[in-house]
């Protein structure tokens, strides 16, 4: 099977469990359903980033990106509403499941999710077309330069030690994602990939913490938490900084066009 049979058939397969996702959310069968949806749209996203800006693979990744920003809000509500029945709050959950029973509505109603199912469907054909044409000669040198590219932002991410720690999760995540995507192809060693996903893990309990202190400053019910939540955003930190140690020593070498990453400007095009 050639590269191309290979990158379009593993997009099917993400778009049949897409399908079985929504048809969860719709019948409210789990609490996994759209954790679940978004991991198949960020696979997608992780899989057509090297190759963004051909045209025949731009339209799927607007839309996908624009699914990403639909289901963000209503994902960190169910991770909240989670903690919160952890931490034995049961009252605090129930008040915001109403919220949350409306955004998946909203969500599977939504002109954005109707759209990606039927990029998806004319996705391939289209592929294929330019796949003809001779527009993916070159397609597997432009992955690995993606790949290079994004390690090299990271290595200058954890070279930095004044680098913003909000914008090094976001470029872990997709520096991860990434990998995953094109493990055959990553320079990254399998060590090099565990330390990563772990400090992920770290960063993202401490980002966690940190966005559920903010929402104590503004949601009264919450405020009795904050300090307990202040303290496990010091913990995850600290042990984020040393999974980032651990990491600095497995990356490897720099191609040397090493560019700080300008993660802002790819947040507002919904690249988190």
């Amino acid at each position: 099977m050639s590269f191309v049979d290979e990158f379009v058939a593993e997009i099917l397969t993400l778009q049949i469990a897409l399908y079985h996702s929504r048809a969860r959310l719709e019948a409210r069968t789990d609490s996994e359903a759209l954790h679940d949806l978004r991991i198949s749209v960020r696979r997608i996203r992780s899989l057509l980033r090297p190759m963004r800006s051909i045209s025949e693979v731009m339209a799927l990744n607007n839309v996908a990106a624009e699914v990403g920003r639909l289901t963000t809000p209503a994902r960190d509500l169910e991770v909240l509403i989670e903690e919160l029945e952890e931490r034995g709050f049961p009252d605090l959950a129930q008040f915001r499941k109403a919220h949350l029973d409306y955004d998946y509505s909203k969500i599977l109603k939504s002109p954005a999710l109707k759209n990606l199912f039927t990029q998806l469907d004319e996705w391939p054909s289209i592929f294929r077309l330019a796949e003809i044409n001779g527009g993916l000669q070159h397609v597997q040198s432009q992955i690995e330069k993606s790949l290079t590219k994004q390690i090299d932002r990271l290595h200058a991410a954890v070279d930095d030690a004044e680098s913003d720690r909000h914008e090094l999760r976001i470029l872990v995540k997709r520096t991860r994602y990434l990998t995953e995507a094109f493990p055959k192809l990553s320079p990254l060693s399998g060590k090099a990939a565990s330390s990563l996903k772990a400090l992920q893990s770290a960063l993202g309990a401490w980002h966690d913490h940190y966005q559920w202190c903010q929402k104590a400053l503004v949601e009264s019910d919450l405020h009795q938490l904050e300090e307990v939540w202040r303290r496990c955003a010091a913990t995850a930190l600290e042990k984020a900084e040393a999974q980032l140690a651990d990491l600095e020593k497995l990356l490897p070498t720099s191609s040397g066009k090493k560019k700080p990453p300008n993660v802002a400007a790819e947040k507002t095009a919904g690249v988190e």
